[in-house]
């Protein structure tokens, strides 16, 4: 192998790595350690849900009630387009497509901006119902009518968590899209090849990870009685 075909193969190649399978490897074990992390602790909020889910129902079931079902139907649908996306891409960076890898890249921050924008329109959605714990708490109307039976001060706890486990995800997302914003960048540059994608491939499974948490967020939070 000529030192120019050993050059190209060996982009990207760190230099306390032996070669590039060996980085790869690291990469992949390292990222899968965080996701467990990652899970651990979204688990906890998940399991502080569901104990008092259980002992509080009519109160989280009339909290559900006041979310807008078609929106968050319609954020799953944009995320499942956005985990298709960016699963196309790890294949573009793997064949060396650097167009299509471009491209596709940006349509999946173009997905996530758009699944930003609807949690956005919902959280301003709650500040006018005055729904909002702590900040702004003072439900009238119908909205008071569907949270009364269950009780306001048990409605405002299943807010809290409304609030604290689509806040987390959010975070997440812009997280994600600021590491897309990255690859990009170096996509642009030519600085992925056949031999070397393995960022792109660790971002994937991060951005598969946050989609995946929404698809539990969905149904435990707006299934329980979400408005159509």
């Amino acid at each position: 192998m000529s030192d120019a075909e050993l050059h190209s193969e060996n982009t990207g190649l760190a230099h306390q790595f032996e070669d590039l399978e060996q980085q790869h490897e690291s990469d992949t074990l390292g990222i899968w350690l965080f996701l467990v992390t990652e899970i651990m602790f979204f688990g906890g909020v998940f399991a502080g849900y569901a104990i008092y889910r259980w002992l509080y129902f009519a109160a989280f079931e009339g909290g559900s009630h006041i979310l807008d079902i078609r929106l968050g139907a319609a954020n799953t649908v944009v995320l499942l387009g956005s985990s298709l996306t960016m699963a196309l891409s790890v294949r573009s960076a793997q064949t060396g497509n650097r167009r299509a890898l471009v491209y596709l890249l940006i349509a999946t921050m173009i997905l996530g901006g758009i699944f930003l924008g609807v949690k956005a329109y919902e959280y301003n959605q709650k500040f006018v119902e005055h729904i909002v714990p702590s900040l702004d708490w003072a439900p009238e109307g119908e909205v008071l009518a569907s949270l009364a039976p269950g009780g306001l001060q048990h409605a405002q706890l299943y807010f809290i968590f409304y609030f604290a486990m689509t806040g987390l995800h959010a975070i997440h997302m812009i997280i994600g899209m600021g590491l897309l914003l990255w690859l990009v960048l170096r996509a642009r540059k030519g600085n992925f090849t056949p031999h070397y994608f393995a960022p792109v491939e660790v971002v994937g499974l991060y951005w598969h990870f946050v989609d995946i948490v929404w698809i539990f967020l969905f149904p435990l939070l707006y299934l329980i009685g979400g408005r159509y």
